[in-house]
């Protein structure tokens, strides 16, 4: 099948399994767009990067975090799927609420975290927080329905689930240690020189870089299961098992040694 086919494919289920988060998904499409159109014609920065560039990264990181969301709930069986309803509308909103923000900060041509220069700014800033948390509340409850309830799909691939959710809930944890440190920079403040797009510093330790690997074990861990499933048919069940928590734990360990890092002052990758 041509590969734009099987994507159109994929989008069709994937909204008749969960249209709220399918939706979600198409909204930030189009905040993805608003901001590449916005890009070459305003030329602000803020910490170091064009005004546009933050906006642009997490609307495209929205989208990723909702449908693969949307994949993974439809997994679940008939009789949790009432709980899953309440979820994907809960993700929903938040994830909405936090882009607003993002938008409107950019817009303002300011920062949209760890800003509290104003009382308008620390009003959108705790906002946005309280909406974050709601996610993470939203993630446990999820990651608890996923252990009850056995989802659908192989051993390696289940695991795989369940482990990237939990996983996803350490990045989260470390985005609380942003909020705790009211930046994201260990040894300078935000905004100095960084890797290209991502922005990430390259002279002091930046917790985005763990943060970033620990939110997106939501798609390679239940990728890694899938994988093994597909490439290794021959194994029994407790192998692929066996498989996908060893890789599990590879991953937590990168997460770990990021974020070991940047609370170290050192950076990814150094340059001067």
């Amino acid at each position: 099948m041509h590969l734009g086919a099987a994507l159109r494919e994929r989008l069709v289920v994937l909204h008749r399994s969960s249209p709220v988060l399918s939706w979600a998904g198409w909204l930030n499409v189009g905040l993805v767009g608003l901001a590449l159109v916005l890009l070459p014609f305003d030329h602000r920065v803020v910490t170091g990067l064009n005004v546009w560039i933050k906006p642009l990264k997490f609307a495209a990181s929205s989208v990723i975090y909702l449908w693969t969301l949307g994949w993974l709930l439809a997994d679940l069986p008939a009789k949790a799927q009432r709980a899953v309803r309440f979820i994907a509308w809960g993700v929903s909103v938040s994830m909405l609420v936090e882009m607003l923000c993002i938008y409107l900060q950019a817009y303002r041509g300011t920062t949209s975290h760890f800003n509290i220069g104003s009382a308008f700014d620390g009003l959108i800033f705790g906002l946005m927080g309280m909406f974050i948390m709601l996610n993470t509340l939203l993630i446990i409850w999820a990651l608890g329905l996923s252990l009850r309830h056995r989802p659908f799909g192989s051993a390696g691939y289940v695991w795989g689930m369940r482990l990237g959710l939990l996983l996803f809930l350490v990045g989260s944890a470390i985005g609380g240690s942003m909020v705790s440190h009211m930046g994201h920079t260990i040894g300078a403040a935000d905004g100095g020189p960084g890797l290209p797009v991502l922005g990430w510093s390259t002279r002091y330790g930046d917790l985005r870089a763990a943060h970033f690997l620990g939110l997106h074990s939501l798609q390679a861990l239940p990728l890694a299961g899938w994988w093994l499933h597909r490439y290794a048919p021959r194994w029994r069940n407790s192998t692929q098992t066996l498989g996908i928590f060893a890789f599990a734990g590879l991953y937590a360990g990168a997460v770990g040694l990021l974020y070991w890092r940047a609370m170290q002052g050192l950076p990814l990758i150094a340059l001067h």
